[in-house]
């Protein structure tokens, strides 16, 4: 509702919501373009994603490799690749956070989302 009691503008409204999903494009666009980095065994094991979540690198030192100790190098990796999903998922928190709490927090009035 407008204060005073008017009816909302609908071509404002449908133009904000153009708007919220352009800037919403873009950041996701900017996401898959940014890469994050996690890493695990004080740095043995690096792992880099994007924004987005896709993994785009992975980097083994080699005093991480033992033969006779696989289970050890895997449990680096998939705690590298872990960490790094964390950060890509702080970072979209980061960009896409207004833009959500926008469309899902009642910034436009009237409108489901």
């Amino acid at each position: 509702m407008i204060p005073g009691g008017g009816q909302p503008n609908m071509q404002q409204l449908l133009q904000q919501a153009q708007k919220m999903q352009q800037d919403l494009a873009k950041a996701q666009e900017e996401l898959a373009r940014t890469e994050v980095e996690g890493q695990a065994g004080g740095g043995l094991v690096k792992a880099t994603v994007t924004g987005s979540g896709e993994l785009r690198s992975l980097k083994i030192d080699p005093k991480a490799v033992d033969p006779e100790d696989t289970e050890t190098l895997a449990d680096l990796v998939v705690a590298a690749v872990q960490a790094a999903n964390e950060n890509a998922q702080t970072l979209q928190q980061h960009k896409l956070g207004p833009l959500a709490q926008g469309l899902g927090g009642g910034g436009i009035p009237g409108l489901p989302f």
